[in-house]
């Protein structure tokens, strides 16, 4: 038999503005504008790009509209024509390393031969842990760079939206009893998350012992949800 496909889709921060229109992040207010040119694109590739050596070199609080410009070779009023300031460079950043994250969570969930809460919390956190390897830049941005209203604003906002996603994916799974709340999962996430920035804080690599602790942390909350297909382990 074919086994059902497992997806958990994270919604998005926004929706999708037509090109060339300036598009408002829905959480912090931060200005973008969506380019509709091929060249236009690229140019916005660039700057995020230029952003990301410069918060990998000299870290979040120090980046300035100015220095992405120069870092990225183009005139200043030229970012100003796609971002309306610093925190949207940041938020587009993020926001992008951000997709990836949300996709990585989804293919390993996916991969599960077995769906338990154990499982479920053990596959999302090492997701994040795998993104957060590839992209040390979002390391600095999203984990360490909640000083940042903006990026705080945005860190809060996704954790609601991935609670929201697991909430839904581990009831319609049978995985969890209808008394887990939004709050209880958004909690549950906000820990996970609180463990991520402790890991990471002065290990680029973060430490793989606080993970593993964090882990049994909010696998034993969410138990207390569970049914008992979601503690014993259900075929996926």
């Amino acid at each position: 038999m074919e086994r059902a496909e497992t997806q958990v889709a994270v919604p998005p921060a926004r929706s999708a503005a037509p090109s060339n229109e300036v598009a408002p992040d829905a959480v912090t207010g931060a200005v973008r504008r969506v380019p509709s040119q091929q060249r236009s694109r690229k140019r916005v590739e660039a700057i995020l790009d230029a952003a990301e050596r410069l918060v990998l070199a000299d870290g979040v609080e120090a980046l300035t509209t100015r220095a992405i410009a120069t870092e990225a070779a183009v005139p200043v009023a030229s970012l100003y024509q796609y971002f309306g300031d610093k925190e949207a460079v940041l938020l587009a950043l993020a926001g992008r390393d951000m997709e990836e994250m949300d996709a990585q969570v989804a293919e390993d969930l996916a991969a599960l031969e077995v769906l338990s809460v154990a499982g479920v919390v053990r596959a999302a956190m090492q997701a994040f842990v795998a993104v957060y390897r590839r992209r040390p830049a979002f390391v600095e941005i999203y984990l360490r760079g909640r000083t940042n209203v903006a990026v705080a604003r945005f860190g809060r906002a996704h954790n609601v939206r991935v609670a929201e996603a697991l909430r839904s994916f581990g009831i319609e799974r049978g995985l969890c009893r209808e008394d887990l709340t939004l709050d209880a999962a958004t909690l549950a996430v906000e820990v996970g998350d609180r463990v991520f920035q402790l890991a990471y804080e002065d290990r680029p690599e973060g430490d793989p012992a606080l993970v593993e602790e964090g882990i049994t942390m909010m696998t034993a909350y969410l138990e207390r949800y569970a049914t008992d297909a979601g503690l014993e382990g259900v075929p996926a």
